[in-house]
């Protein structure tokens, strides 16, 4: 089935830049925005399956319109790839707390943004090297752990505890699984057990409450 994706970025070269690319690599562009309302608009009118988001937009920036499609219980399976030249250290905290799926640079080629929306489609979470290092950095430097946080981690078992950590690291699956010496469908079990006690939606949302829950950077 073909992936659906929409754009959402005020500068029209880029969006054409980024359709071309999309397009050679066979995925079907179903709309593009200018403005975070038009990326809202554009969400509801067509439901993409991967909406590439920028960050600095006029009207509404992309992270408060990546929020407010992430709330939309319709707008579920919307998911929001956050796509910008802008300093990680600055946005990706406030993008994946927002809902975002993922995040990615706009210095990458057009392998690694064709494999980024390809990854969000099937469901997963996409974060750049940087942008968990960045995390952890913050959360190493932050005023503490917030108790709503750790509360919602108290029903995880010791394991699911570790395993929490290494994803905040931006560790994948594969390499959890070699790390711990135990298989990888074991490695995403104890990942999906921890998103499910924890009620969140994806990889990402799962690093964002590491950080808040002072888990970030610990061994």
């Amino acid at each position: 089935m073909t992936v659906r994706v929409g754009i959402a970025d005020d500068q029209e070269m880029v969006r054409e830049g980024l359709r071309a690319l999309l397009q050679r690599g066979g995925f079907d562009v179903v709309g593009e925005a200018v403005d975070g309302q038009d990326a809202i608009r554009l969400a509801r009118r067509e439901r993409p399956d991967v909406l590439l988001m920028d960050v600095r937009m006029p009207k509404l920036d992309g992270i408060e319109a990546t929020a407010m499609i992430t709330a939309e219980p319709a707008l579920a399976s919307v998911r929001v790839l956050i796509v910008t030249t802008f300093g990680l250290e600055e946005y990706v905290f406030g993008a994946l707390r927002a809902g975002a799926s993922g995040f990615i640079g706009k210095d990458a080629d057009a392998g690694e943004l064709r494999r980024a929306v390809e990854i969000i489609a099937a469901g997963q979470s996409l974060l750049d090297p940087n942008a968990t290092r960045h995390l952890i950095d913050r959360a190493l430097r932050g005023p503490g752990a917030d108790p709503a946080a750790r509360t919602r981690l108290a029903g995880l078992t010791p394991r699911e505890f570790e395993v929490l950590r290494m994803v905040a690291k931006g560790l994948s699956n594969d390499e959890i699984a070699r790390d711990l010496v135990i298989s990888q469908a074991t490695a995403r079990t104890h990942v999906a057990r921890a998103m499910i006690k924890t009620g969140v939606r994806d990889r990402a949302q799962l690093v964002i409450l590491a950080y808040e829950a002072g888990e970030a950077g610990r061994r």
